[in-house]
């Protein structure tokens, strides 16, 4: 059998990644907060409330990534906490948030700050929203704030997490808030996320020169469920270009391509300083006329890969690869900022994470500039329309007593941390299957 040891880099961040409302508890002030409390929004009428009781006790959450020798956390300020109202700020909201970032620090845990993670106030969407070009310039102004509050806690800045799926949830599926299905008003607020990402790397370099500034971008393969079909083929290749390429196009090589627009779009050319992957399954597209609101694309999966909890999807870690080979070819460094499956029991867990990680490494072996990889996620947390259902924790979560529970991938993934390697005696521990499989490259 392969004996083999699989080695990262010696300065690799370790970490896991998080975002406000899903952590911190009691967000009233946002948009999430009013969707959750109307019925048939969220799968079994669960709301947010405490969440993971971030805002009162963070440290807890901080004090078990250090004992597990992480490195490394991506975390996200709330909007609504730091300015309530319209170019009103909140100091003690930055007071509380700069202390959780130097109590990380303390703990030997270097901080990616996300600026927007899929959570609005409450008076933007009075004014309009994402599909109101003035948000940019509202959005610039909370960044300059936040980022004159926090930089000497960071350099290591997310401007905006998944623009794609904030439009295609929010105005194509209705899935999020404001639950539209509105194709126009889709392309206006993906132009206005990515123009307000622009805004923001200006911004942050012009008050801290040697930040590191870059975006959290979803990326879903895309395979033509039948091979043989010339229109599954182009299907799941607009696929590709809708939900992939077009945001990748545009603020690396400054150009609206469909079905966002179409044109030059310079002002947002080069303005990363890397780019984040998070990376989940693959979808299989069929072509079929009815579904306009997905490009003529059904998507569906596999009948014969194992599926994840909660019809998540399939398990597909060779998707993790194909990802990072892509976003390679941009040229600049990369960071994992999300990848995990939800897994209640903990039976998938700890074999999807070192098949992924194996993914990892055969990409750094191939030169890819990976610098991290966060995982989704440490604790179990609100997980959005999915609600409580979906546990994506290394650790589980009792959300009424706030009761916190290693599973076996915690210990997995601390070992892999502490050791910055796979070594045989994990896989004999943990998924003695896959010995076999792991082959020496």
């Amino acid at each position: 059998m392969p004996n083999a040891t699989y080695h990262f880099p010696p300065d690799f961040r370790w970490g896991v990644a998080t975002a406000s409302h899903q952590v911190e508890g009691n967000n009233t002030n946002n948009q999430w907060w009013a969707w959750e409390q109307e019925p048939g929004h969220i799968k079994q009428e669960g709301k947010s409330g405490r969440a993971c009781n971030w805002w009162e006790d963070a440290e807890t959450d901080f004090d078990l990534s250090a004992s597990m020798g992480l490195n490394a956390m991506r975390l996200s300020i709330e909007w609504s906490r730091v300015e309530p109202e319209p170019g009103k700020f909140d100091n003690a909201a930055l007071e509380r948030y700069a202390e959780m970032l130097q109590g990380l620090l303390q703990r030997g845990i270097e901080p990616m700050v996300t600026l927007h993670h899929f959570s609005d106030p409450l008076w933007l969407g009075e004014q309009g929203g994402w599909e109101n070009e003035a948000t940019i310039e509202s959005f610039t102004r909370y960044v300059e704030r936040v980022v004159k509050a926090l930089g000497e806690q960071t350099q290591l800045w997310c401007t905006v997490n998944e623009p794609n799926v904030y439009t295609t949830k929010g105005y194509l599926m209705g899935d999020f808030p404001p639950g539209k299905h509105d194709p126009k008003a889709a392309m206006a607020v993906q132009r206005n996320l990515l123009k307000a990402h622009a805004a923001a790397y200006r911004t942050i370099h012009h008050i801290q020169p040697a930040a590191s500034v870059g975006l959290a971008h979803n990326f879903m393969i895309f395979d033509p469920a039948n091979e043989r079909s010339l229109m599954d083929k182009l299907v799941a290749w607009g696929q590709d270009l809708g939900y992939n390429q077009s945001v990748l196009n545009a603020i690396w090589r400054g150009w609206w391509t469909p079905p966002v627009s179409f044109g030059p779009i310079w002002p947002l050319r080069h303005t990363l300083d890397w780019i984040g992957l998070n990376y989940y399954t693959r979808s299989l597209v069929s072509f079929d006329q009815s579904a306009k609101e997905t490009l003529y694309g059904r998507l569906s999966h596999d009948a014969n890969a194992e599926p994840l909890d909660g019809g998540y999807g399939e398990l597909y870690p060779e998707g993790l690869f194909r990802s990072l080979e892509q976003l390679g070819q941009l040229g600049i460094p990369i960071y994992i900022t999300e990848n995990g499956i939800p897994d209640s029991d903990d039976d998938q867990r700890p074999r999807a994470l070192l098949l992924h990680l194996h993914q990892m490494w055969k990409a750094l072996q191939a030169n890819i500039p990976i610098k991290g990889y966060y995982h989704w996620t440490l604790t179990d947390n609100f997980e959005w329309a999915e609600g409580w259902g979906l546990r994506f924790g290394l650790i589980e979560l009792n959300p009424e007593t706030m009761e916190r529970t290693p599973r076996p991938s915690a210990d997995l993934y601390a070992a892999i941390a502490r050791g910055n390697a796979i070594t045989p005696e994990l896989l004999d521990a943990y998924a003695p299957e896959l010995r076999s499989s792991l082959l020496p490259e």
